[in-house]
């Protein structure tokens, strides 16, 4: 098993951070604008991906696993790319030095391929669209993120 893990730290409380993790609205704010479902413990959310013309590119469904606010969140994928599939994210947040530090995961990839470097990209621009979400109020959610290669 091979795992994605990142860490970075927000100039906000970890409420603040928290909030943005766990609802349709936040997660809406730095990640993908299509959220949809239920956002509680043993719930399911859904992530639509599209491109820039409105082509979806993706979709993903999280069971809620874990919630702990404001420290703590847990997702695993129920249904998605085959590689996410029994994969399991999950959030911590520490605060420190008058910041809330974020240690992410995204856990269980049964294996190391190509994708899975995409997704670690993807996913650390994704977190630094958190910040700047949390920060600033303006986040790039897909469809506006950052462009890392030709897979999106």
């Amino acid at each position: 098993m091979a795992d994605i893990i990142h860490r970075v730290g927000i100039k906000a409380a970890p409420t603040q951070v928290y909030q943005s993790l766990s609802t349709p609205e936040g997660l809406a704010g730095w990640w993908t604008r299509e959220v949809d479902g239920d956002a509680a413990v043993g719930g399911r959310v859904g992530f639509t991906f599209r491109t820039p013309s409105g082509e979806v590119k993706g979709r993903m469904v999280m069971q809620v696993e874990h919630a702990a606010a404001p420290s703590a969140l847990a997702w695993r994928c129920v249904d998605g790319p085959e590689e996410w599939v029994g994969t399991t994210i999950d959030y911590r947040l520490v605060a420190e030095d008058g910041q809330t530090t974020l240690l992410f995961g995204h856990r269980g990839w049964r294996e190391p391929v190509d994708f899975m470097a995409h997704c670690s990209m993807k996913w650390a621009t994704f977190l630094l669209s958190l910040r700047a979400a949390v920060e600033t109020g303006v986040g790039r959610p897909s469809p506006d993120d950052l462009k890392i290669d030709n897979w999106n």
